[in-house]
């Protein structure tokens, strides 16, 4: 049996193929393993950045691909095609972390109700979400647009809650005014909804080309475009939450706010413009936000569903807006997988949109 795979060069990600690898027949299936077939996924800047960081955080060994090229992580579903697990039937659908490609082999473990682990020994020493799936057979908030939007924004919305979380936890070290760079992106604006929710004031640093985009989305409470980012008054505390990863913007905002910049938070790699060799800046040290570490401080803090009940909550506040927000856009095969990469690589989709894709034509 043969599937389908997208893969990259890690080395020069602009290059780009689909190849043919082999699958295990069902009959052939290890003991408690599942193949399943890929049937859609979301693409996002999201997916990007998991590829400039993926031998940092090993990414590229959760999917292994032919020496010198890496599968790109993306969140979506999968339908149960072949099950040698007396506790998984086929038909199941999953939701989670799959490769670009048309199938999967996951030694199930951990079986619940709920959902399972990929318990294969590459996938281990990463954080235990990316190797999570949850059992959504029949559940309508996973269906259709809903599940769209579980694959389009829930990944990139539980950084936003776990950012928003840190900075509430510690009192957004002082500061007035939170300013989040690339304002347009999924992770930002979902990171912006829940700030603005606490009264605290919001500003929006983007391009021109998506400033009105920016101010459409009405979480903002200001949008400045990063040719005027020397124009905001500096005489109040600010936190800066870097989407970005632009370094000549994030030393620009430091000299310019000074003393006054009291965080300064690195959690996306949107503009992939980040030097080697940083200057010492004035203001607070930048730090990289690790989301599992926040994650594994609450839930032990929170106990068994803590996490789930409060991400839940915050979930289900944000999805109504979605409707005027995102617009989402379904492409099928391996020429579609392909434009749909190389656009958002090259930064062509527009911020309104949300690629869903499948390598099946």
């Amino acid at each position: 049996m043969k599937a389908t795979d997208f893969i990259v060069a890690r080395n020069d990600l602009q290059q780009c193929k689909v190849i043919e690898t082999h699958l295990p027949d069902a009959a052939a299936l290890p003991d408690e393993a599942l193949l399943v077939k890929v049937t859609r996924f979301a693409f996002t800047a999201n997916n990007i950045t998991y590829a400039v960081m993926g031998d940092v955080l090993k990414y590229w060994q959760l999917f292994p691909a032919p020496e010198g090229f890496g599968n790109v992580p993306v969140w979506g579903f999968g339908e149960v095609i072949a099950s040698k697990h007396p506790g998984v039937a086929t038909g199941e659908t999953l939701f989670g972390y799959f490769p670009m490609s048309t199938h999967l082999v996951i030694e199930a473990a951990d079986v619940t109700k709920r959902g399972l682990r990929d318990g294969a020994a590459h996938r281990q020493g990463v954080a235990p979400v990316y190797n999570a799936y949850a059992r959504v057979s029949g559940d309508p908030a996973f269906t259709g647009k809903q599940g769209d939007y579980q694959a389009l924004l829930r990944p990139l919305f539980m950084l936003s809650f776990l950012v928003d979380d840190f900075l509430a936890e510690n009192e957004f070290y002082g500061a007035k005014r939170v300013m989040l760079s690339s304002a347009s992106s999924k992770t930002a604006y979902g990171l912006a909804h829940l700030v603005h929710a606490r009264g605290i004031k919001v500003i929006g640093l983007t391009s021109a080309g998506n400033s009105e985009f920016v101010k459409s989305l009405g979480c903002y409470d200001d949008v400045v475009t990063y040719d005027r980012v020397n124009s905001m008054a500096a005489d109040l505390p600010v936190a800066y939450v870097d989407m970005a990863g632009n370094s000549s913007l994030r030393e620009q905002l430091h000299r310019h706010f000074g003393e006054q910049m009291k965080y300064s938070g690195r959690v996306g790699l949107t503009h992939r413009s980040t030097a080697a060799d940083e200057p010492e800046l004035p203001g607070a040290k930048p730090s990289w936000f690790f989301a599992p570490d926040q994650i594994r401080k609450r839930a032990k803090e929170w106990g068994p569903g803590g996490v789930d009940m409060r991400f839940g909550a915050a979930w289900s506040g944000f999805v109504p807006r979605l409707d005027q927000w995102v617009k989402v856009s379904e492409s099928h095969g391996p020429a579609a997988v392909q434009r749909a990469y190389l656009d958002t690589l090259n930064g062509r989709v527009p911020p309104d949109q949300g690629l869903i894709l499948s390598l099946t034509e």
